[in-house]
């Protein structure tokens, strides 16, 4: 892993104050328009089984898995409590700050896909996050990290809040690589098209694997 290949000033923010203080009081909000969310829900029922294990990473009150499918075990880890208690798809869920400390509170090969919808844009340590989902994958699970254009622009980190958002998903990629691993990342582009004259948020999921 080679740290040094992320400047630090890469990974500053606006707002440098605890992200618990920030995330203290919930946000019943959803952070991508409905278009937006059904693609990203399809995108899902496409390449998560029926049965496997998921890892919802900085989830919230809504995980966007779909509604009809069953699966063996969905975990949560967010930042505040009151929304991944009102979240009805988890089946457990964890408090914690990656940004502090990005170990994962998981054994290794615990999970057959880990899921970011919409949130890399804010990990300051984004290196070692996604080695430690390589490591809870299990071999063949899938790393899916949805991007958008929309943030908390105060807790963005520089490289983000610097790049037009169809180049975001480039610097998922560059994390993916620095990790190392995975296989070479996928890039998606699941953007619903206007409707009505109204253009829905776009939507870029890089896929990322880990070899068998």
């Amino acid at each position: 892993m080679n740290e040094e290949a992320l400047p630090p000033r890469l990974m500053e923010r606006v707002d440098e104050s605890p992200d618990p203080l920030f995330y203290a009081a919930p946000r019943f909000v959803s952070h991508i328009d409905d278009a937006t969310i059904a693609a990203l829900t399809q995108l899902y029922r496409e390449r998560l089984a029926a049965g496997c294990h998921v890892l919802d990473l900085m989830s919230s009150w809504i995980s966007h898995l779909p509604p009809d499918v069953e699966y063996g075990r969905v975990a949560g880890l967010g930042m505040n409590e009151a929304e991944l208690r009102a979240n009805p798809r988890l089946s457990d869920h964890a408090v914690k700050d990656l940004n502090r400390e990005p170990a994962l509170p998981y054994d290794d090969e615990s999970f057959d896909a880990v899921l970011n919808a919409v949130s890399v844009q804010y990990l300051t340590r984004p290196v070692e996050v996604f080695a430690e989902v390589f490591r809870v994958l299990r071999p063949g699970g899938q790393y899916l990290v949805a991007v958008s254009h929309r943030t908390f622009p105060t807790k963005c980190v520089a490289l983000f809040r610097s790049l037009p958002p169809r180049e975001r998903p480039a610097a998922v990629a560059r994390y993916a690589l620095l990790a190392g691993g995975f296989d070479p990342p996928v890039l998606l582009d699941r953007s619903p098209p206007s409707a009505g004259g109204l253009l829905p948020d776009p939507l870029w999921v890089v896929a990322l694997t880990k070899p068998l």
